[in-house]
């Protein structure tokens, strides 16, 4: 053995054994074609019976229908026909209306009763409003509160209607309408209303006066 420690020493007949080449063993030769063809028949073959198992399995006997495929004819007759005993539960008004109605037939059947007609109501009359309080005369103590002087005695009165529609403090009041003769030969006819006393007087004209009217209070 060379103790030399500058090389390998291949030329050592005591070296290792996986240093060893392979030149003592043989290498298996690859499989021939025909080897390989039968195999891959086999394989298909095998593969077909799988296949086929399944189907069978799946096409049974048992899986499928066994009718014979016949069409079923139609009864001969009306297809249409009321049953003896139709049963469930009737309510009044029912009976043939919808099956001759059915069969284009006019029904004296009435989907809902008429209204009856609104009865008219009589408005209650309006209560015609007081009228106006008159009168030609006064007591002795009265004391008058002129509203105005006009050409007649119906203008006057119109005067007076239409202030008691204005000012309701006039409403139950009584008024005089007097007859005078002015300068001029002419004769008018003065609107007054009646107060008990001066006090009563001076507050009406007070009013009428803050209201815009003019007033005069009359002894």
């Amino acid at each position: 053995m060379d103790s030399r420690d500058d090389g390998l020493n291949l030329d050592d007949n005591d070296r290792l054994p996986w240093l060893e080449t392979a030149d003592g063993y043989e290498v298996e030769e690859s499989g021939s074609p025909l080897k390989v063809a039968f195999m891959v028949v086999a394989g298909l073959v095998l593969l077909a019976a799988i296949v086929g198992g399944i189907y069978w399995i799946q096409r049974g006997p048992n899986s499928g229908a066994n009718g014979t495929g016949e069409l079923i004819a139609a009864p001969k007759g009306s297809y249409k026909e009321k049953p003896a005993d139709a049963g469930g539960k009737s309510f009044e008004g029912e009976g043939d209306s919808a099956f001759a109605a059915s069969e284009g037939q006019k029904t004296g059947a009435i989907l809902a009763p008429a209204p009856p007609e609104p009865v008219a109501v009589p408005k209650p009359a309006a209560a015609a409003p007081a009228a106006p309080a008159k009168t030609d005369s006064a007591p002795a103590n009265a004391v008058m509160v002129q509203l105005g002087a006009f050409g007649d005695s119906a203008k006057a009165e119109t005067a007076w209607s239409a202030l008691n529609k204005r000012f309701g403090f006039l409403a139950g009041m009584n008024r005089k309408i007097a007859e005078a003769n002015v300068e001029g030969g002419r004769t008018v006819f003065r609107l007054q209303a009646i107060t008990a006393n001066s006090s009563e007087a001076q507050q009406l004209c007070a009013k009428l006066k803050a209201a815009g009217e003019n007033c005069l209070i009359v002894r």
